[in-house]
C-alpha cells in the first residue's frame, strides 16, 4: 500500500464575512473592516494560486446588501471601484484573470467600465481565475439561466431543458463547480450564493473574521478538505487516499 497525495481543491468559493464585527472591535465604522478585508483578498488570492487552486470565487457584495445603511454600500462600492482601478497591475504580473458575476447594471457606469477594462486587461492570464461575485444572488443566477436558456432557444419548450444545459448559461459557466465552500465569521449558511453550483459543495465554517483569515487559515481549510471521502452521492470516494 502507498500513499496518494490528495489533490487540492481546483475550485474554492469564499463568503468573506466578519469584516463590521472586526472593525467593532477596534471601535471603527464598518469601512474600517471593509477596507482591511478588502486588503486580504490580495494575499488569499496568491495563497491559492500557490497551493494549486486555479478557480477561487468571492463573495463580495450580495442582491440583499443593498438594503445595509447607505453610507456603508456607498464605502463599498468605493472600494470595489478602487480595488479595479489598483490591482489590475498586480494580477497582471502575478497570472490572475479577472472576472466579474452578477448583475452590473445597477452599479454606476464607472464602476461598470472599470469591471469591464478589469476583465479585458486580464483576460489573457492563465495561472488562477479569481471571480468577484458583485450584486450576485444564486436565486437570480438561476432565473436569468431559465431566461437565456428560453432566449437561446426561442422554438423549444421548456421541457427540453435538461441540467448541462441550463448550467451553460449560469453566471460562471466558464469554471467548474466549487470543491470547496469556506465561509469565515461563525455563521453556517450560505447566504444565497451559488446555490446551483453547491450541491456536492465541501463547506467549512470558521469563526476566524475576514480580515484575520490568513493564508495560514486557508492552508487549514484545505488541509481539512483534503480529509474529505467525496462521494457525489456514490458509494466510491472520488478520490481514494490509498492505493
Amino acid at each position: 500500500m502507498k500513499l496518494v497525495k490528495a489533490l487540492p481543491p481546483q475550485h474554492v468559493a469564499i463568503i468573506m464575512d466578519g469584516n463590521r464585527r472586526w472593525a467593532k472591535q477596534f471601535s471603527m465604522p464598518a469601512a474600517f473592516g471593509h477596507a482591511a478585508g478588502a486588503r486580504q483578498v490580495r494575499h488569499i488570492v496568491q495563497a491559492c494560486a500557490d497551493r494549486g487552486v486555479r478557480y477561487l470565487t468571492l463573495f463580495a457584495f450580495s442582491t440583499e446588501n443593498w438594503a445595509r445603511p447607505a453610507d456603508e454600500v456607498s464605502s463599498l462600492m468605493g472600494l470595489l471601484a478602487l480595488y479595479l482601478q489598483k490591482e489590475v497591475k498586480d494580477m497582471n504580473a502575478k497570472g490572475v484573470c479577472l472576472k466579474v458575476a452578477g448583475d452590473t447594471s445597477r452599479f454606476s457606469p464607472q464602476i461598470q467600465a472599470l469591471i469591464k477594462d478589469a476583465q479585458a486587461n486580464t483576460a489573457h492570464n492563465t495561472k488562477i481565475t479569481l471571480t468577484i461575485a458583485a450584486n450576485y444572488g444564486g436565486r437570480q443566477d438561476i432565473v436569468q439561466a431559465v431566461r437565456a436558456w428560453q432566449a437561446a432557444h426561442p422554438d423549444k419548450s421548456v421541457d427540453d431543458m435538461t441540467e448541462d444545459s441550463l448550467t451553460q448559461h449560469l453566471g460562471l459557466a466558464y469554471a467548474p463547480e466549487p470543491d470547496l465552500l469556506i465561509r469565515t465569521g461563525g455563521e453556517s449558511r450560505i447566504s444565497n450564493f451559488m446555490l446551483w453550483q453547491m450541491a456536492y459543495t465541501e463547506m467549512y465554517f470558521t469563526d476566524v473574521l475576514w480580515p484575520a483569515f490568513t493564508p495560514y487559515e486557508l492552508q487549514q481549510a484545505i488541509a481539512w478538505f483534503k480529509h474529505r471521502d467525496r462521494r457525489f452521492g456514490g458509494n466510491t470516494p472520488a478520490l481514494a487516499k490509498t492505493a
